[in-house]
């Protein structure tokens, strides 16, 4: 019986931990991050000491916190992906919790930096985002929802992981954050899709988004100004956008030469969210092109090893893990190349901040977690012994 569930790929369960966990994870997708965070390193060289020098801060200051965040992130995502999954889904539990609280009281004890946005809290030698921690526990806790509630006589799964979408999304749109209320809604919808959804209620669903970006297109003078931005014929040539636009054409294909660009002295924010920007300016088409294919690499490699799984829970939470991670990466640059409104989103592992890299090492650390061979055989290797 125990074949025929679980087909015949071989289970070394006396194996220590760590030759059984090089043995299982993807390997692909762990290199693949390690290369990002290295261009990321790369491309903090050329981005951050003019910032450094402006804060009359050491040349290499952004530098070396990035790498001091980057090693924690990685020891992080190492630690998760080893794991099993019932212990990661707890784990995802207590943190989402934690972060949901962190998220509501942002209101009362958050700062905005000067940005016009409360999304931080300050601790003085550094800040802390939680919407970049609820991310990765919230896609977990909606996945374990759906997946019960696909089980006969289970809870209605589906309206509890709506229910808490709507919450958080209208706390993130408070702040206001409307590209992470995007991503949030997005994640879900994604699962939601994968768990079955009918076609009627995923057109209601954009409709819904629809009126709501109306609404705070109506209401919200920052969101407006974003829109009313993004839509304009003529870039300012003086914006980010406009300093962004004019990076990526100077770079061409090869680029203007490694320390040569001239957008990380114009732009604020050129080593975080117009990280992009410089690449493409120093870099060229080339080194833009490799970080494409680095996080098509990621997300492709994730989604075929969840097709072969067959637990509802670790389908639908890597699922929504791997095209989170995917979307926040093509929010971003398409944010850089004038194709989306501005969002004041990172490009992971690439991109300066603490939060964005430690959260994003349990993200993936979940995502090798679920996506880690497992001893359950090909369903047609299954259904072949049920009918030999």
């Amino acid at each position: 019986m125990t074949e025929m569930v679980y087909g015949t790929v071989p289970v070394r369960t006396g194996d220590p931990i760590l030759p059984r966990w090089w043995r299982t994870i993807d390997r692909w997708t762990m290199s693949c991050i390690l290369i990002l965070f290295g261009i990321g390193l790369m491309l903090g060289l050329a981005s951050s000491p003019p910032l450094a020098a402006k804060n009359g801060l050491d040349p290499f200051h952004y530098v070396s916190r990035q790498a001091v965040f980057g090693g924690m992130a990685m020891f992080v995502m190492v630690g998760v992906s080893m794991m099993p999954p019932q212990l990661v889904r707890r784990w995802a539990v207590v943190g989402f919790a934690l972060s949901f609280v962190a998220l509501a009281l942002l209101p009362v004890l958050g700062t905005d930096f000067g940005k016009g946005a409360v999304r931080w809290y300050s601790l003085g030698f550094a800040s802390v985002q939680p919407s970049e921690f609820l991310k990765p526990g919230f896609v977990v806790v909606a996945a374990w929802m759906l997946a019960a509630g696909q089980a006969v006589g289970g809870p209605p799964g589906k309206m509890y992981s709506f229910g808490l979408t709507v919450i958080i999304c209208t706390f993130l749109a408070l702040q206001p954050d409307f590209g992470q209320a995007c991503l949030v809604l997005f994640s879900w919808g994604v699962m939601y899709f994968v768990g079955g959804a009918p076609m009627f209620l995923l057109l209601g669903l954009a409709g819904i988004v629809v009126a709501a970006g109306t609404f705070a297109y109506a209401n919200s003078e920052h969101f407006a100004r974003r829109i009313d931005g993004f839509l304009s014929p003529d870039v300012d040539p003086t914006t980010q956008l406009g300093y962004a636009t004019n990076a990526i054409r100077e770079g061409g294909f090869f680029g203007v030469g490694v320390g040569e660009g001239q957008v990380k002295w114009s732009l604020p924010d050129a080593h975080t969210d117009f990280i992009i920007a410089v690449a493409a300016e120093e870099y060229g088409l080339i080194c833009v092109a490799v970080i494409l294919a680095l996080y098509a690499t990621i997300v492709v490699r994730s989604l075929t090893r969840l097709m072969k799984e067959r637990d509802p829970f670790i389908r639908l939470a890597g699922t929504g893990l791997a095209c989170a991670f995917g979307v926040q990466a093509m929010i971003n640059m398409g944010v850089a190349v004038r194709l989306l409104p501005a969002k004041g989103m990172t490009l992971p592992f690439v991109s300066y901040g603490g939060s964005s890299l430690i959260a994003g090492g349990i993200a993936v650390g979940m995502l090798l977690a679920f996506t880690r061979s497992r001893p359950q055989g090909e369903l047609a290797d299954m259904l072949g012994r049920r009918q030999g």
